[in-house]
């Protein structure tokens, strides 16, 4: 098997030692904002020929392309091909969401006994940071060629009180495509202010390739013993529930659709798979594999983060047309969101996602491909 590994790790600068190598990154107008803003698109090319669409709008990776098991490229996240389409519907597609990814109960949480009141935008729950989070913001971008291959580096300032959130805060998220086939992504974030933080990437991957239909015959495999079952409203009950005889064990791969239709409670709120898995072990390691059989690429998910979030696009619904002018059907696209549990401000007994002055919020996940 020779891997292609898309990943996120720390910054690397170039040596002036180091050997010139082939690809790089180039920079285009991707459109204006309504208001008037313009807006960058980033393509960054490695030596290998892979390649990653990224605008500095949202964070978003526009297209990502990796090759199957007889060497052909494909575009393997969804996607739309222009800015405005963007603006006007996306269910997240490629995106950098916070300043809270996934679900805060009732649009509220408290810290040092102040009660911070968000926006309601999932039913009574508040997701991914509001009306208007990191999805849907410029982000200042800056671009180099290093010894490992094209890094675009990505700022926003999110002040404070913006979508309700105590805190100015300093984000910087750094995207690397590396001449060893890695799509690096590390996050880090300072505040000036008590606040909580959880930072996630958001791309739907369909590893045959985009527009290719669903995702059911992807087989998973997870480093999960347990995941955090969930309330009528999609809000953890607080339980760390064994998968053990479960339709969430993924201990052994498992096709996404063997058992995604099964009477299960937890099945039917979800719509489907859109689960919190708590990762085995602790530090950077391994949360995930997903293997397509018929193009034979496998994508290997590593990270920093304690959980991982399994959604399978049960919300799609064949409402937007994606870049190959098809349109996006149920379960067309599978997301596995690296972050830390959803609505752990309010769950004490959950890893901890309070930032505090002087201290450094740190993320790396790598999403690493391969064949077979």
């Amino acid at each position: 098997m020779k891997p292609i590994l898309l990943t996120a790790v720390a910054l690397c600068s170039l040596s002036a030692h180091a050997a010139p190598m082939k690809g790089g990154i180039t920079k285009q107008a991707f459109g204006t904002l309504p208001n008037g803003t313009a807006v960058d698109l980033y393509t960054l090319t490695n030596s290998r020929g892979a390649q990653a669409k990224i605008t500095n709008y949202g964070g978003i990776v526009t297209a990502l392309k990796v090759p199957d098991r007889k060497g052909r490229f494909a575009d393997v996240v969804l996607g739309y091909n222009t800015l405005g389409d963007y603006v006007k519907s996306t269910p997240y597609f490629g995106a950098i969401t916070g300043r809270y990814a996934n679900r805060i109960a009732n649009g509220q949480f408290s810290l040092d006994g102040k009660t911070y009141n968000l926006a309601k935008n999932n039913g009574p729950n508040a997701l991914h940071g509001g009306k208007v989070g990191f999805d849907k913001v410029l982000w200042q971008g800056t671009h180099r060629q290093t010894w490992r291959g094209p890094e675009l580096s990505l700022r926003y300032l999110s002040k404070n009180g913006e979508e309700g959130y105590p805190g100015n805060l300093n984000v910087r998220v750094v995207y690397t495509l590396t001449n060893d086939n890695e799509l690096r992504i590390d996050y880090s974030a300072v505040t000036d202010q008590k606040t909580v933080l959880n930072l996630t990437h958001h791309s739907y991957f369909n590893l045959a390739g985009d527009g290719s239909g669903d995702i059911l015959g992807h087989r998973l495999k997870l480093n999960a013993n347990r995941f955090t079952p969930v309330d009528a409203t999609a809000i953890p009950t607080g339980k760390l529930q064994s998968v053990r005889g479960t339709p969430f064990d993924f201990t052994r791969f498992h096709s996404i659709g063997a058992r995604i239709n099964q009477k299960n409670e937890q099945l039917t709120r979800g719509k489907g798979y859109d689960h919190n898995f708590v990762v085995n072990g602790r530090g950077f390691r391994t949360a995930a594999h997903v293997y397509e059989p018929k193009s034979g690429r496998i994508m290997t998910v590593s990270s920093t983060e304690p959980g991982i979030q399994l959604y399978t696009g049960n919300f799609l619904d064949g409402t937007l047309t994606g870049k190959s002018g098809k349109k996006y059907n149920f379960r067309n696209g599978f997301c596995l969101e690296t972050q830390h549990f959803p609505d752990s401000p309010n769950r004490p007994k959950f890893p901890s996602t309070v930032l505090k002055p002087g201290h450094v919020y740190r993320q790396t996940t790598i999403y690493r491909f391969g064949t077979r």
